[in-house]
Parts: C-alpha cells; sequence; structure tokens
C-alpha cells in the first residue's frame, strides 16, 4: 500500500487532520484516554502515512511558544493512527517538558504536518548540499551510524530566518554532532517536503501554512 503523498491532501483534509488532532490532544489531557480514529474518513487515511504534531502556548500578549512536538519519520502507522500518536505524544511525553495541563488547553495552538518520504542528498563536493536544500519547501534529518540522528522541520528555519548553510548546522546539532558534521561524507542527510496545517488560535480557524511565501515575506527582506 503506497504512502500518503502530502500532495494528495484537499485543504478540507488537511483542516480534519487538525481537528482530530485537537481531539486526541484535549482527550489525553482532561481523560487519560487516546481516542480512536472516526469511522468515516477518506481512504487515504488508513494508507500509511507519515506526520509530525507541534502544540504551542499563547502567554498573556498573544506570543508562541513550544509546548511539544513529536512525530514519525518512518510510514509505521497509518496516516490518522500517525497522527493520533504524535498528537497525544507531542501533549504527554515530549522529554523536554511536562505533560499539557488541562487549563493549558485554551491556550493551545495545534498544528500539523504531514510529510514526505526522505530522500537522500548527494553531491561529490559535500558543500554543494548547500544548493539542494529549499528553505520553505524541505525539511532536513541528519544521520550518522546507528545512533545519531535529528530532524528539523520545515518551519523551523523560516522561525529563526536561518540561510541554508545554517539549517545543515543546525539539524547535524539537532542529531547530537557537530555543527559541521553535513560535510562529512560518512553523515547522511536527507530532505522532505510537508503540509503543514495548523488553528490560527486556539480551537480556532485552520489555515494552511505557506512556508515559502512566510520565508520570503519575514526573512529576504530583512537582508535586502
Amino acid at each position: 500500500m503506497s504512502v500518503v503523498s502530502p500532495s494528495e491532501l484537499t485543504f478540507e483534509e488537511g483542516v480534519l487532520l487538525v481537528r482530530i488532532a485537537r481531539e486526541a490532544v484535549e482527550n489525553v489531557v482532561r481523560f487519560n484516554k487516546k481516542i480512536k480514529p472516526p469511522t468515516d474518513l477518506p481512504s487515504k487515511f488508513r494508507r500509511p502515512g507519515m506526520t509530525f504534531t507541534t502544540l504551542e502556548i499563547a502567554d498573556s500578549q498573544g506570543r508562541l511558544s513550544l509546548r511539544g512536538c513529536i512525530g514519525f519519520l518512518a510510514p509505521v502507522y497509518s496516516l490518522v493512527d500517525s497522527l493520533i500518536e504524535s498528537a497525544v505524544s507531542a501533549a504527554v511525553n515530549d522529554p523536554r517538558f511536562h505533560p499539557v495541563e488541562p487549563w493549558e488547553l485554551d491556550s493551545i495552538v495545534v498544528e500539523v504536518s504531514v510529510l514526505s518520504p526522505p530522500v537522500e542528498l548527494r553531491a561529490e563536493n559535500r558543500a554543494d548540499l548547500v544548493k539542494q536544500v529549499k528553505i520553505g519547501r524541505h525539511g532536513l534529518i541528519v544521520e550518522y551510524g546507528r545512533f545519531y540522528q535529528g530532524t528539523l522541520l520545515p518551519e523551523v528555519p523560516i522561525e529563526y530566518c536561518w540561510d541554508e548553510e545554517t539549517f545543515l548546522s543546525e539539524t547535524c546539532l539537532k542529531a547530537g554532532l557537530r555543527p559541521t558534521c553535513w560535510l562529512s561524507p560518512g553523515v547522511k542527510v536527507y530532505a522532505y517536503e510537508a503540509r503543514v496545517f495548523r488553528e490560527r488560535a486556539p480551537r480556532g480557524e485552520v489555515v494552511e501554512r505557506s512556508m515559502e511565501e512566510e520565508y520570503s515575506r519575514n526573512c529576504l527582506r530583512e537582508r535586502v
């Protein structure tokens, strides 16, 4: 059975994914229960798929900060099961944070990323890997041996206005390696694409992010 490609999703299906993720978060936080997938889903939701769920929390001024982010880089579950597992884990199992508490739910913004299968980036001259990275389109994975792996979603370099080399270096750091690790022939670098759907506000309208447009608007103008 083929893996669901992000390009297959309609906008309405992206909205549905966010709504399911919100329900999964609310149920595990309030009742310590994992929801079951709805029965009336599009058939593609039953095919293998890869998702990340990101939770952000708004402070009293409306500023957002990360509250949890967990997902899958391989199609080990169906799309909908991957979604539910990632949403639950982002809420209560992210080791960087204590579990989300019920009083926080009114301030939580839910974002869902649907990933394409990773593709290894190759270049005879490792420095040329920079030319293959597209900010706003690609997420990156850095892998070395069995024990070192890290990923950064396409959203991350937009948030910090990184260039391509910085994105590669920060992914190396995420993998527990030195920032120049991507120049080593023994290190594998993969790229994947994503469709990203998120709530504008807690429990609010769902929109699809145009990350290349965000990067151009928020980052490239600063360099002019």
